[in-house]
């Protein structure tokens, strides 16, 4: 096995220097204090299994012949250790406006105006994804009924969709280039209806997570293809020269980066043998990274195409979940 306290020893200092080295660059500052939640996530998990067992938050792994007794709720650990690196971020994706006499920002060049409107989307989707961790340990301790599971991440994506509607409200979708001859029109405007529907896909991203899970290491593992495609594609466009879009995709990766470090460590943990659970806390928590990464960063469309799988496995597990 991987020392990986040693590991962890050697690569944070260098990692430090780094961020230093890099701070006027928030993509870089951010690429190495995700790296640093990756290792402390790598050592946290293995040092709370004991107290997560004492406190009872244990479970028979049925995966192995022998049904050994793992810590359970593993999750809290990596998105608590996700949330503190997030914050610990804020102040270096804003350091330009407060370190230089003339800031530059792409929509207007010199202003001396703070970007309130970006700290306000970053902060709702902290404030919204540390609401899910809690309903999501909640859920691990006292077993929360399926109609609670429906409605409790509604509420938490409040704040986002506040944001979304203060600072966007954007409500049309472009219509598929097949049905444009139909319709007679290449956009429609949902209205209200498109706030519904951001709504239930944070319902359905975090549901769908957790219904795809069983087996060690699949929660995890689908969430990192997930978020790696996501990755992809807003490196791919990062500088597609259209500065809102720019912004858009760097928002994303703001918040998958760390997600990415947080899980591969989770993952080495809990992949086939396990010696960890994750429980429903990562699965509401990466479920909810995603919705709010779709909404803010404005591709809800493109993101139920990441989730086919979710989408046939809900459908072929719809009769034993509502009892048909």
């Amino acid at each position: 096995m991987i020392n990986y306290k040693r590991v962890t020893l050697c690569l944070s200092p260098v990692l430090l220097a780094l961020s230093w080295q890099f701070r006027d660059e928030p993509l870089a500052v951010c690429t190495c204090t995700s790296a640093l939640a990756g290792l402390a996530t790598w050592c946290l998990v293995p040092a709370t299994i004991t107290t997560f067992k004492r406190v009872g938050l244990s479970g028979a792994d049925l995966s192995k012949p022998s049904q050994p007794v793992l810590a359970e709720s593993m999750g809290v650990v990596a998105a608590t250790v996700y949330l503190i690196s997030t914050f610990l971020f804020i102040p270096a994706q804003f350091r330009n406006w407060w370190t230089t006499q003339s800031p530059q920002t792409p929509e207007h060049g010199s202003s001396h105006v703070f970007p309130f409107d970006r700290l306000g989307e970053y902060l709702s989707a902290l404030l919204s994804l540390q609401s899910m961790v809690f309903l999501g340990f909640a859920d691990d301790v006292f077993d929360l009924r399926w109609r609670f599971k429906l409605l409790l991440p509604t509420i938490a994506s409040i704040p986002v969709l506040i944001v979304y509607y203060v600072g966007y409200g954007v409500t049309h979708v472009m219509v598929p280039v097949f049905m444009r001859p139909w319709l007679g029109t290449h956009i429609v405007d949902l209205g209200s209806l498109y706030y519904v529907y951001i709504g239930l896909m944070a319902v359905f991203c975090t549901n769908a997570i957790n219904i795809l899970a069983g087996i060690n290491g699949v929660e995890v593992g689908q969430s990192l293809v997930i978020a790696l495609s996501i990755i992809a594609k807003d490196i791919a466009n990062v500088n597609s020269g259209n500065a809102a879009a720019e912004y858009q995709h760097l928002f994303t990766l703001y918040l998958l980066l760390p997600f990415v470090a947080v899980s591969a460590a989770l993952y080495y943990w809990n992949v086939y043998p396990a010696r960890v659970f994750v429980g429903d806390t990562y699965c509401y928590f990466a479920g909810m990274t995603f919705a709010v990464c779709g909404i803010l960063g404005h591709f809800s469309k493109t993101l139920l195409l990441l989730f086919v799988p979710q989408v046939f496995n809900f459908v072929y597990s719809a009769p034993q979940i509502f009892g048909l």
